[in-house]
This record gives C-alpha cells, sequence and structure tokens, in this order.
C-alpha cells in the first residue's frame, strides 16, 4: 500500500468519524421532536373525538408555524460553524446570541398573530363546530410557547455550529419526557383537559429554551462574548435566513400540494397518500441527520480557509448519503408487508399504498443525495442558490403533479411526480457541488 493510499483511508476515516459522531445524535434529537405531538395526541385521544380532532388541527398549524422559521437552526449552524473553524470561539458565541435574539423577536410577534388570528385560522382548516372551540383553546395557549421554541430551534443551531449534537439529544429526550409527565399531570390530574396539553407542551418547551439558554450564556462568559443583542448582528442574521425561507416555504408548498392532489383522488387514495408520506418522512430523519453534519463540518472547514478538506469531506458525505439511502430504500422493500397492516387492514388502501411506496424505495439513494448535498450548501452558506433552486423545483413539480387527476395514473402517478421532484433537485444540487462556486472561505461569508 502506498502512503498517498494510505493517507486517503486516513482521511476517509477521519470524516466517517466526525459524521457518525454529529449524524448520531442529530438523528436522535430528530426522532424525539414527532414524539411530543403523539404523546399529546395519546393523551388527549382519550378526552373524545372532538378534543382529538382540535388537536390535530392546532398541531398542524403550530407546527408549520415553527417549520417556516428552521433558518434559524440552519442559518445559526453554518454561521457559528465558520467562526469555530477561524478559531474564533468568542465571536461564533457572539454569532449564536444574534441568532437567538432573532428568535425572541420573531416569536413575540408570532404570539400577537396567533392570539388573534387563532379562531379564523381554525376555521379556515374546515374544523367542525364542536372541534373549532378545542383547537382555538389550544392553538392561543401553545402559541405562547412559540418563542421558546424559536430560542430551541437557534440554540440548537448554535451548539451544532459548536460541533456539539449530543446536547440537544439529551434536552430533546428530556423534553419529551416532562411534555409527557405534564400534559398526564395537568389534563387529568389537574382536569384542565385540552387546556392542560396545552400548558403542559408550554412550559417543557420554556424548559428546554431555558437550558440550552443557559448552556449558550455559560459558554459566553468562559470566552468572554457578549449577551447583549446587536441590531446589526440581528439583521444579519435575519438577512443570512430570509433565502432558506423561501427554500422552506417552496419545499411545504410541493407537500401541501401533493397532499390536496392526493384528496382529489379519493378516500383510498389519500388514506394511502398518509401512509407513504409518514414513512417517507420517516426515512428523511434520518438523511436528514447527515445533513445536519454536513452543516456543521462543512462550515467549520471553510472557516478554516480549508478548501480541500471541503471538497473532500463534502465527496465522503454524498458517499454516506449514497449508501444509507440504498440501505433504507431495501429496508423498505423487505418490510413492507409487515408494517402496512400495522396503518390499515382495507386492501383498496393497501393497493394504492404499494406502487407508490416502491417508487419511494427507488428514489431513496437519489434523497440521500439531495440531502447531503442540501446540508454541504447550507453549510457553505448558500442559501441564495437553494432557495432559487427550489423555486425552480416547485415550478417543475406543481404541473406535473395537479395533471395527475387528469391524465390519471393514481397514487402512484402522484408519486412519481415526487419521484421527479427528488430528481430535479439531486440535478440542481449536483450542478452547485460540482461547479465549487459555493466554496467560499474565511470566517464570515
Amino acid at each position: 500500500m502506498t502512503q498517498a493510499s494510505e493517507a486517503t483511508r486516513a482521511t476517509r476515516r477521519q470524516h466517517d468519524r466526525e459524521i457518525v459522531a454529529l449524524a448520531v445524535p442529530a438523528f436522535g434529537a430528530l426522532v424525539a421532536e414527532p414524539l411530543f405531538v403523539m404523546a399529546d395526541s395519546a393523551i388527549v385521544g382519550h378526552l373524545g373525538t372532538a378534543q382529538l380532532a382540535g388537536l390535530g388541527i392546532a398541531s398542524a398549524l403550530l407546527t408549520t408555524a415553527v417549520s417556516v422559521f428552521v433558518f434559524l437552526a440552519y442559518a445559526t449552524t453554518a454561521a457559528v460553524a465558520r467562526r469555530v473553524g477561524a478559531g474564533d470561539l468568542p465571536a461564533a458565541i457572539r454569532q449564536g446570541m444574534d441568532g437567538i435574539w432573532l428568535a425572541l423577536l420573531l416569536g413575540a410577534g408570532v404570539i400577537v398573530v396567533a392570539l388573534s388570528t387563532a379562531p379564523g385560522l381554525v376555521d379556515l382548516f374546515g374544523a367542525s363546530d364542536t372541534a373549532a372551540p378545542y383547537a382555538t383553546t389550544y392553538l392561543r395557549i401553545s402559541s405562547l410557547g412559540i418563542p421558546a421554541m424559536l430560542v430551541v430551534l437557534a440554540a440548537t443551531g448554535v451548539l451544532r455550529g459548536l460541533q456539539n449534537t449530543r446536547t440537544p439529544l439529551y434536552v430533546a429526550v428530556a423534553g419529551f419526557v416532562a411534555n409527557a409527565a405534564l400534559n398526564a399531570a395537568l389534563v387529568y390530574g389537574a382536569g384542565l383537559g385540552i387546556a392542560g396539553s396545552a400548558w403542559g407542551t408550554v412550559i417543557a418547551q420554556c424548559g428546554m429554551a431555558a437550558v440550552y439558554l443557559a448552556v449558550v450564556i455559560r459558554g459566553a462568559r468562559e470566552h468572554g462574548a457578549s449577551l447583549r443583542p446587536d441590531a446589526a448582528g440581528i439583521r444579519a442574521s435575519a438577512q443570512a435566513g430570509v433565502p432558506l425561507l423561501i427554500r422552506t416555504l417552496s419545499l411545504r408548498a410541493i407537500l401541501l400540494i401533493a397532499t390536496a392532489v392526493a384528496a382529489r383522488l379519493g378516500d383510498a387514495d389519500i388514506a394511502a397518500h398518509q401512509i407513504v408520506l409518514s414513512l417517507w418522512s420517516l426515512l428523511a430523519f434520518a438523511l436528514d441527520a447527515i445533513a445536519i453534519a454536513g452543516q456543521a463540518i462543512i462550515g467549520r472547514y471553510l472557516g478554516a480557509d480549508d478548501a480541500p478538506g471541503a471538497r473532500e469531506a463534502c465527496r465522503r458525505m454524498v458517499q454516506w448519503g449514497i449508501a444509507t439511502g440504498t440501505v433504507l430504500g431495501l429496508l423498505l422493500v423487505l418490510a413492507r408487508p409487515l408494517f402496512l397492516p400495522l396503518f390499515t387492514s382495507d386492501s383498496s388502501v393497501t393497493d394504492a399504498a404499494l406502487p407508490a411506496l416502491l417508487l419511494v424505495a427507488l428514489s431513496q439513494p437519489l434523497c440521500g443525495i439531495v440531502f447531503v448535498l442540501d446540508g454541504v450548501l447550507m453549510g457553505a452558506g448558500d442559501g441564495p442558490y437553494l432557495a432559487g433552486a427550489m423555486v425552480i423545483t416547485l415550478a417543475v413539480f406543481a404541473p406535473a403533479a395537479l395533471l395527475v387527476p387528469v391524465l390519471g395514473g393514481g397514487l402512484t402517478a402522484l408519486w412519481g411526480a415526487m419521484a421527479l421532484m427528488m430528481a430535479v433537485r439531486t440535478l440542481t444540487l449536483w450542478l452547485r457541488a460540482r461547479s465549487g462556486r459555493w466554496i467560499v472561505t474565511g470566517a464570515t461569508r
């Protein structure tokens, strides 16, 4: 074995260790997040159908409101990681504090909107007369926790940028346990009903935010970083987040269009679509964990002025994405006879879901490439390109999906359009990664 090949192997092993060390805890934290809603649903479900329906509507609105601001985590990760790579920890933490202050300001604005428009938003979602009061109650109370939720996003980005994904895992698990306990105590023990579930979630989220803030503040004091709000820094964080907001809104539009089209295909198809989309989202958690590792690692290399290291890390993470996607696709194909009965016993739903699941399985290697390169470009601070690429993807997907009810093909054709969407994303992201234009070194982009 030559020295060059041995050096290459050593570099790959180093990248593998970094990816695993960051991705595995990140995956655990990602999986813990949807468990909040599951715990609330399990507890509220025993109160009655109307209460559960109200929770479903309010949770959908809250999830949408918070997910729109996921750029607080993404942009903060990239900015902090660059400073870490440059060896300037005080500036890295200062950058993170700007993101946290922005989260607090945005959260305050969302509270005002949510409290004043809650009944109208609930009606817009078509809530029944029996479910609407419960949905409004849950939405109004839970909106008080939105600033804490956004602080959690921003602070998670700070720790990821500092190459720490273990603390977010611990906080997420502790938050889930606290949320479940508080929900049970307040809903049944205190007899507060659905309001108790909302208050339990608010308290759990505020507790999580407090832990994150304690960690960040301790780091700021250790490194002499200022904790005061800085108007220029907050404005810069907001500007960096705008392209990622456009990207997120375009992606949400794609998912909403897919669901709307499935609803027009019939009850069996929309039921099958919900099953397939749930499984697709579950697989996305594993791939998104690698993307999170990519954000942190790429930002650090670029901040350290190590362009070759960033290229090599990108190449290795793409290999991880393809391999992980292939394994997930195979598992989906092999396990489909086992998990489909868990969702439904209706043969018409199963018949509609099976071909779509095969398309999902076949597209997983592409999904692996997309998620990884998405994370790499986020870590590089290449938000404007990501925004433009996602708008192009939406422009291709929308007509393809909307033509499904006209041309036929049912749910299989709809998920064929979803596979096309992933292919377009693969092409746009691969072209950008190959061009090298995303490689801009230095402590700031």
